[in-house]
């Protein structure tokens, strides 16, 4: 393990020793965040703070005697406060690891769509050489207008050799 160097007076930003350093899996911690925040978005979350808080305000209002509170409802109060005041902090923590993986997907999904589109970018001019060399090529139809011009200069040579050559001899 490195030995530590002390701390200078003349380096901003050094660290206070009199605090102690706890380390958490930030990992772990992000995961339980995301799953406390997506518990108290739900239903059941709901209907059983519901309960309990029904439960607190009959408690109090009919049988005060049980919870022996002086003030009936600041301990209610006190409760809710501190629930919220965790709940915020790990929601908001929720919150930024998804906003995270978001942002890491679009970035993704910005990628993909880039060769996606250099991909059809190739494909469109590979297509269009295609074309420019299909129009030099000879149609069905010029090739069958020569066979047929062909056919009939054969016809004539034909009816030429039937009895005489060219010169007229036999």
């Amino acid at each position: 393990m490195p030995e530590r160097q002390p701390d200078r007076l003349n380096t901003p930003g050094r660290q206070r020793s009199w605090l102690p350093r706890v380390k958490f899996s930030e990992d772990a911690f992000g995961a339980f965040a995301e799953a406390f925040a997506r518990f108290m978005g739900t239903a059941r979350f709901l209907i059983w703070m519901s309960v309990f808080v029904a439960g607190w305000i009959i408690l109090n209002s009919f049988f005060p005697e049980l919870l022996n509170d002086a003030f009936p409802f600041m301990l209610l109060t006190l409760i809710l406060s501190i629930q919220a005041s965790y709940a915020a902090p790990l929601i908001l923590l929720a919150q930024n690891r998804q906003e995270a993986r978001d942002r890491v997907t679009a970035e993704n999904d910005r990628r993909v769509a880039a060769q996606s589109r250099a991909d059809m970018d190739f494909l469109a001019r590979e297509i269009a050489s295609l074309r420019m060399r299909i129009n030099d090529m000879p149609t069905r139809d010029f090739i069958r207008s020569e066979l047929r011009d062909l056919l009939e200069e054969l016809n004539r040579g034909d009816e030429d050799d039937d009895g005489n050559d060219k010169a007229g001899r036999r």
